[in-house]
């Protein structure tokens, strides 16, 4: 049987962010944000029945620039942050605030959009330039985490009231001026710690004291672009970036990496682990290229091992056709055109995933189904 072709979907304007649906996981949802300067910039609202290999859209207006960053609720299905450029006579800033879908949109209608209703903005006490903004991992709190060009700051949200209050935030202490590039919430340690990249470098923190507790120094030889936890490996983590490179870590040892896989041919923009099944991992790049790795041998499952000694094995056959996973390159996805800058897991079927190029061209794939089985039997 054939694996099913990839579902294209093109969008009216550039863009640049994806998340998928996180609140709510019967529904395979994703929301992309738009990036044009000469129009009201826009938030394409998908959702994706896999069964039919139908895609419908919903579009809601975003009135207050181009949208650089989008994520998802973790509380609530129908609210929303972004990281906007907000733009006036006098100066152009980057913004972030939460929005809320809203609940009385008709569906049915393509030519009339609504625009999304403003929850709130977040404040980011003149910290500098917004650059994302993170929801707890497991909706049980309503901390948020932001990231400025500087700083880390958390907010505590109060959604019966609208209001986000600064909680506590912390500076990026360093040679030169560095930029904060991302930040990713550790999915373990109940949630309390963060890692962010600047430079080269990758920083991990711990919430509850706003102080750094590990680093790894020239974690690449180029700007770092992502990082990703292992979801059930809790000292494992991910990166990538502009030397073209993805690099595996043991935060309790940073001093070399895992491993390091070299498929793309230029920058890598966008790393992430499969929230179920954490030998799958899927990259991005600027050579338009969007990668489904295999990396067995660094995951959870029981048979890791055995792909990383596989040369050197002696078992026999038929206890070698019950280990049917190895490492390296499941599929190359070449839909995309422009920069893929953006690519995400759908939180409800582990099998299905999403990017995201420059030219707006959203691309939608499954694993194929001759991994599937392998992993599943």
């Amino acid at each position: 049987m054939e694996d099913e072709a990839p579902v294209i979907y093109g969008l009216e304007f550039q863009a640049r962010t994806i998340s998928a649906q996180t609140a709510e996981t019967e529904q395979i949802r994703f929301l992309v944000g738009t990036q044009s300067l000469r129009s009201e910039n826009q938030v394409h609202h998908i959702d994706f029945d896999d069964e039919s290999n139908v895609l419908n859209k919903n579009i809601f207006l975003h009135r207050d620039g181009e949208i650089w960053n989008l994520t998802a609720s973790t509380v609530d299905k129908n609210l929303l942050t972004t990281c906007y450029n907000k733009t006036s006579e006098s100066k152009a800033e980057m913004k972030a605030s939460i929005w809320r879908i809203p609940c009385d949109f008709d569906s049915s209608d393509d030519s009339s959009h609504s625009s999304l209703e403003l929850v709130c903005h977040l404040d980011n006490a003149d910290y500098g330039d917004m650059k994302s903004v993170l929801w707890h991992p497991t909706g049980d709190t309503t901390t948020l985490v932001g990231l400025t060009d500087s700083h880390i700051i958390t907010w505590d949200f109060d959604a019966s009231s609208s209001v986000a209050k600064v909680k506590d935030s912390t500076g990026l202490e360093s040679k030169g001026q560095p930029k904060f590039t991302c930040v990713r919430w550790n999915p373990h340690h109940n949630c309390t710690q963060v890692a962010t990249a600047n430079d080269s470098c990758i920083r991990g923190w711990d919430l509850r004291s706003m102080q750094q507790i590990y680093h790894i120094e020239n974690a690449h030889g180029q700007l770092v672009r992502d990082i990703d936890f292992n979801p059930n490996k809790q000292y494992y983590l991910v990166s990538c970036g502009d030397d073209c490179k993805i690099k595996f870590w043991d935060t309790r040892n940073t001093s070399e990496p895992l491993k390091v896989l070299s498929e793309h041919s230029h920058w890598v923009w966008s790393v992430k682990y499969n929230h179920f099944h954490d030998q799958l991992l899927l990259s991005s790049s600027s050579d338009s290229r969007v990668i489904l790795h295999s990396v067995v041998s660094l995951s959870s499952e029981p048979y890791g091992h055995l792909a990383e000694n596989e040369e050197d094995s002696d078992e026999d056959t038929e206890e070698k056709s019950l280990e049917p996973l190895k490492d390296g390159v499941i599929a190359t996805y070449e839909e995309h055109e422009d920069s893929v800058y953006a690519s995400c897991w759908s939180t409800a079927d582990p099998w299905v995933f999403a990017s995201l190029s420059y030219d707006g061209r959203l691309v939608i794939n499954k694993v194929p189904r001759a991994e599937k089985y392998k992993i599943l039997l």
